[in-house]
């Protein structure tokens, strides 16, 4: 897959960033679509909810990223009983 086309975007105080038109026309991004996230090692990668199928979904997720949010004394503590 080739690179089709580069545009800058400034992030916000917020961590906002606003994809630019032509590249949401291109990818067929509209208003109140929902996207995912992709992080890479090396890039990230932002691609419509409604490309990624159920099941590909949990694949995508990593372990490491997965613990990062799992491997921590609340999760621990919250399911030590089960």
């Amino acid at each position: 897959m080739g690179l089709i086309e580069m545009k800058t975007a400034k992030i916000t105080e917020k961590g906002q960033i606003a994809i630019p038109k032509d590249i949401r026309e291109l990818e067929g991004f509209k208003q109140g679509d929902k996207i995912a996230i992709l992080a890479f090692d090396d890039h990230i990668e932002l691609r419509p909810l409604k490309s990624i199928k159920g099941g590909r979904i949990s694949a995508l997720l990593s372990e490491r990223a997965l613990a990062k949010d799992w491997n921590t004394k609340e999760e621990d503590e919250a399911w030590k009983d089960l």
